[in-house]
């Protein structure tokens, strides 16, 4: 392969996609491996395959972005959530709560949080922004259609609720998908949203340098109102989260202080 630095521009260029920000090692034998699966010898002709060929390209981004996601993952987790920080939040901030779901993937995250928050705000009142980088995933997330395996944590009686089987798969109600809006948005790149109540960003920063990691955990404080509260994922820890304008409530909840 050529010079990997060039492929790291380019890529920029055409996606808007920080390739420094990701652990490179890693990220270098996963792009390695796609490009010898479509018979490119080096980067260079693979940037013009990606600028000559939309499969290509779509099949490129959706390959950088790390779409693992379910549910209700780790369950005891959302225990909490429905348990304690839902009554919390409205105790602090009302039921019209403003909430962020970065980083969404394929909405199993932001349909969660619908499900989990109807257990004390009505589905009128709740509106979920879900934002993720890959456009792919988000026209996924929108159609709503999930495996049994990546509902296996919905509580039962929102199973029957929510979801329809077609076929081997089940499709959310149109009622859940109406309380998220999804928008595209490069957490290393684009703006921030304002005076969140909650921001649940979960199991994606782990593939991210100390530094990018550092740089985002601090925009989120910023975006945070007061006392608002982060969300993070099951591997994660925010290292240095008071310097950062954080007090630690659990292992994966933190809290804005300053």
């Amino acid at each position: 392969m050529d010079n990997y630095e060039d492929f790291k521009k380019d890529v920029y260029s055409l996606t808007k996609i920080d390739l420094n920000a990701y652990k490179e090692k890693q990220m270098k034998r996963r792009i390695d491996s796609l490009i010898s699966k479509r018979s490119v010898s080096n980067y260079k002709d693979y940037v013009k395959l990606l600028k000559d060929d939309k499969d290509a390209f779509e099949e490129f981004v959706g390959f950088l972005t790390i779409n693992v996601s379910e549910f209700y993952r780790n369950p005891e987790q959302w225990d909490l959530f429905v348990g304690e920080f839902v009554p919390e939040l409205i105790s602090k901030f009302g039921k019209r709560l403003k909430i962020w779901s970065a980083a969404c993937s394929t909405g199993d995250e932001p349909y969660s949080l619908v499900m989990a928050l109807s257990k004390y705000i009505d589905l009128s009142q709740i509106k979920i922004i879900a934002t993720d980088i890959d456009k792919q995933i988000l026209a996924q997330a929108k159609v709503g259609l999930y495996s049994e395996k990546s509902i296996a944590n919905v509580p039962e009686e929102y199973k029957k609720k929510y979801f329809t089987k077609v076929g081997p798969s089940y499709q959310i109600d149109e009622k859940i998908k109406k309380c998220v809006e999804f928008r595209q948005h490069n957490l290393l790149r684009d703006q921030y949203f304002d005076d969140c109540d909650l921001i649940v960003c979960r199991n994606v920063l782990i593939y991210f340098t100390d530094e990018a990691k550092f740089e985002v955990y601090g925009k989120f404080a910023k975006s945070l109102k007061k006392n608002g509260i982060l969300f993070i994922g099951n591997t994660e820890q925010i290292i240095d989260y008071a310097k950062l304008g954080y007090k630690r409530r659990y292992s994966f909840y933190y809290e804005k202080d300053k």
